[in-house]
């Protein structure tokens, strides 16, 4: 008896028959076959239990006999490839299972074939497309595998393999997004600089000549400051549709970044590349940008530089074509201007051109930073104020990280007009950080402006935006123009001047007595303070018409209610005799060493 009181028996019976072949016995046979059933069952269990498995398992599942018919398909399985399993059974694996690979299109190797070959696991090829019976395509990966019994005999493969379709999507995404910039869709610039690697690698090794071209767009800065940045990156949106049949489709059109775009010529001589650069400056000539009723008449500078076998470096070709780029907008803008070594600029102005292109990047990377120095009051009427003042002055952190001052970065950066820029970023950066740096101390700063800024409309709007935005007290805020820029600007100085003490803010006339006709003018411009241009001071105890300057120009300062400031007060014997003046303030070494801010 089993535990379940049954026993399995083969039975057989046999007739025993007489002379006449008629039963008179019978005789019967048993076998308890109970344990060859048990293993039946057993297996049957198993082999369902296996089935089971394979139904529920979130891969996909194909089996095959020896020769690569299949034999089995998984639900998952049926729903990747389109067969059902009884329709698939018996037909020929790569009829069922079909697969490409994804870059070529061509029929990847049957990974059957290939496992009953080499009779171990095998791995599907990177790519793999797996076309659907209904005409859906799944990325997909994983392995086939053999089927052997305890002998080692082959009786099969098992294909497993899952849909990694959105895992790949997702990246590939990602791969656009590290090499595209998000607003144009463009290649960026450090994929940029990877396929300029490229080409000059080819040019070193192959001798073959491409060709870089350096874009900036000429009326972009008009457009965003007067438009608003929705209508400037509408713009740099549409620079590709209308350009694009400027260039060759092999060609790579990347944005660099602000409105500066890199184009690279595959193998294409120079003179091609200055027919296809004057095709873009047409273009973009003729194109009228329309934003909300309004147009816009656009334009592009471009610099080119050749690639060739004695390229020196990938940074080399992008300097130069930026430096070509710079001189072509210096020349009139609008236009297209080939780099040359033996260009016939002096070395001077091509220095300050490199500088200039070097400027751009310092502003994109935050490499420049704001110092404080004190201005202190000197006569008795002063005396009591408890409103700290402070200077603001703008230094450049190279790329080690040392300091450049002033004198060696802004005659570039007002040549090539980055000093608008350079002022607008002081103006935010100031007001950002006023709380930070100056909390509990209600200072007031004072913030030179270039000439760049003196001809620029749209400061007034930036100023009052940046009020706005940073709530900072406008009493808090004075603003310096120099009296040489002023002059030249005497209209707009006007305004300014006239606005900005509307809302609170005061105003500084820098430099005061350089120019030739400073009294003459003075009564024109409605400032609070004047500053005694340092030249003067600097010698003013050994020079007596520099005394006598000083001197003239405090009392004119006092007669007109104005407030006086020194510059370039080096020494205590300076300061003591600019109070026996009656000079208001005082700035210089003596009396406090610019600092950086916080």
């Amino acid at each position: 008896m089993t535990k379940s009181g049954w026993r399995w028996l083969a039975w057989a019976d046999t007739a025993i028959l007489d002379e006449q072949d008629r039963p008179i016995a019978v005789i019967g046979v048993g076998r308890d076959i109970t344990d060859r059933k048990q293993a039946e069952q057993a297996l049957r269990d198993e082999k369902e239990w296996a089935q089971v498995t394979l139904q529920s398992i979130g891969d996909a599942v194909i089996t095959t006999d020896a020769s690569g018919s299949v034999d089995f398909l998984n639900p998952v399985a049926e729903a990747l490839t389109g067969w059902t399993a009884v329709e698939a059974r018996g037909k020929p694996l790569d009829q069922v299972f079909r697969i490409l690979n994804e870059e070529n299109r061509q029929r990847v190797a049957d990974p059957v074939a290939r496992c009953l070959k080499a009779g171990k696991i095998v791995g599907l090829a990177n790519h793999t497309l797996l076309l659907s019976r209904n005409g859906m395509e799944y990325n997909i990966e994983d392995s086939a595998a053999p089927i052997k019994n305890p002998e080692g005999l082959t009786l099969g493969v098992v294909v497993v393999f899952r849909d990694i379709t959105e895992p790949r999507r997702l990246s590939r995404q990602m791969a656009h997004d590290a090499a595209h910039d998000s607003l144009t869709g463009l290649v960026n610039r450090r994929e940029f600089e990877k396929r300029l690697d490229r080409a000059l690698a080819h040019s070193i090794e192959d001798g073959v000549q491409h060709a870089l071209c350096y874009l900036d767009l000429d009326q972009f800065k008009v457009i965003n400051d007067t438009a608003g940045h929705a209508a400037g990156d509408e713009l740099l949106k549409r620079v590709h549709g209308i350009l694009v049949g400027s260039f060759r489709e092999r060609d790579t059109l990347a944005r660099l970044g602000g409105d500066e775009f890199g184009l690279l010529l595959d193998n294409c001589p120079l003179d091609q590349a200055i027919t296809i650069s004057q095709e873009i400056v047409n273009a973009m000539r003729d194109y009228l940008f329309q934003w909300q009723g309004r147009s816009f008449q656009v334009g592009v500078s471009i610099g080119v530089v050749p690639i060739t076998a004695g390229s020196e470096s990938t940074a080399e070709l992008l300097s130069q074509a930026d430096v070509a780029c710079y001189t072509a907008k210096e020349l009139g803008r609008d236009r297209v201007h080939v780099y040359q070594t033996a260009d016939s600029e002096p070395a001077q102005r091509h220095n300050e051109i490199i500088r200039a292109s070097t400027l751009r990047e310092a502003l994109e990377q935050g490499r420049f930073t704001l110092f404080c120095q004190p201005i202190v009051p000197l006569g008795s009427a002063n005396g009591g104020q408890s409103v700290p003042r402070y200077e603001l002055l703008l230094r450049l952190r190279d790329e080690d990280g040392r300091l450049v001052l002033p004198g060696d970065f802004i005659p570039a950066a007002e040549r090539f007009g980055l000093m608008g820029n350079i002022d607008r970023w002081v103006i935010r950066r100031a007001f950002q950080d006023y709380t930070r740096l100056f909390a509990g101390e209600a200072a007031q700063i004072a913030i030179n402006l270039s000439g760049n800024s003196l001809s620029d409309e749209t400061l007034l709007d930036f100023v009052r935006q940046q009020f706005s935005e940073h709530a900072i007290p406008p009493e808090r805020v004075c603003f310096e123009i120099t009296e040489t820029k002023a002059v030249h600007n005497l209209g707009w100085a006007r305004e300014f001047t006239s606005e900005m003490r509307k809302l609170g803010s005061s105003v500084a006339l820098d430099d005061f007595g350089s120019g030739m006709c400073s009294f003459r003018y003075l009564k024109d411009l409605p400032v609070d303070f004047i500053k005694i241009d340092g030249s003067f001071v600097r010698d003013m105890l050994e020079d007596e018409s520099n005394y006598t300057l000083v001197s003239a120009i405090n009392q004119v300062g006092q007669a007109m209610g104005i407030e006086t400031i020194a510059e370039y007060v080096h020494s205590p014997e300076i300061v003591e005799s600019l109070r026996e003046l009656g000079v208001d303030y005082a700035q210089g070494y003596a009396l406090g060493m610019p600092e950086p801010c916080g």
